[in-house]
């Protein structure tokens, strides 16, 4: 290895993980001493990945504000050094960060706002996919119904928020007053996905999660409706899971039905 690449090594493993044996290799300024030079580049480089951070989580930062944000996004870069040379995928374990860190984790809508925006960004982000249409129902005969399996759109994503934080979430992105953060005794059952090329989520029904989840791991059209039998009205399971798979196609959900 070079002298060059050497140093260059050094400065890099001191700027990503704090060790000072370069500061050998640098001379002391005019006005400032090295540790305070040195210390400019390390400031520039953390700050650059809080403002990754903050880019993508701009709901997060507008409910905490900057000093709290850049408090916490500083934190986050120690905890997560970057790995990746894209900064688009800096932020993906921010919802782990917060909901694993204190003090960030005495307040689970951190979290929750986190994964929500992170469900978003991704499917902003996704891969294309082919969509199912109401008309390519019509090619199965009423008596394969029970068999057909539907596959997801990749860019869909099942989310259990323990907190209203899709609420404040709403509030925010409208800049209405914000609703306190409570804990729901039950989850929330958030679906995100990207329709067209706009990034959505809504919230589920308990019964509609449960064929939203089964159905995206394989279960045919049959069982599932048997599965809804459980839920209420056993005669009426058929014609809510019905209703439920229009919704789905009409937004754009599911790419494909088949018999498998």
């Amino acid at each position: 290895m070079s002298d060059l690449a050497r140093q260059q090594a050094d400065f890099q493993r001191g700027i990503l993980g704090g060790d000072d044996e370069v500061l050998a290799e640098i001379l002391d300024g005019p006005r400032e001493k090295r540790e305070t030079l040195y210390g400019v580049y390390r400031y520039a480089y953390g700050s650059r990945l809080v403002d990754a951070v903050r880019n993508d989580h701009e709901l997060l930062h507008a409910y905490l504000g900057d000093e709290m944000f850049d408090e916490m996004g500083h934190a986050y870069v120690r905890a997560y050094p970057s790995e990746h040379p894209n900064l688009r995928w800096f932020s993906q374990n921010l919802p782990t960060f917060l909901k694993s860190t204190t003090p960030y984790s005495d307040h689970p809508v951190l979290s929750d706002l986190a994964a929500l925006e992170k469900a978003l960004n991704d499917a902003f982000d996704g891969k294309d996919g082919a969509v199912l249409a109401l008309t390519d129902m019509a090619a199965f005969a009423p008596e394969v119904w029970n068999d057909l399996r539907f596959t997801p759109h990749p860019t869909a994503t099942r989310l259990d928020l323990s907190t209203n934080a899709s609420a404040i979430w709403m509030a925010l992105k409208n800049d209405e007053t914000l609703p306190d953060a409570v804990a729901l005794e039950e989850p929330s059952r958030v679906l995100a996905w990207r329709q067209d090329n706009t990034p959505m989520f809504r919230e589920l029904s308990a019964e509609e999660a449960m064929m939203w989840d089964e159905a995206a791991g394989g279960v045919p059209f049959g069982v599932l409706c048997t599965m809804l039998a459980t839920y209420d009205d056993a005669d009426g399971a058929a014609a809510r899971g019905a209703g439920y798979l229009h919704g789905w196609i009409s937004a754009g959900l599911l790419t494909g039905a088949a018999i498998k």
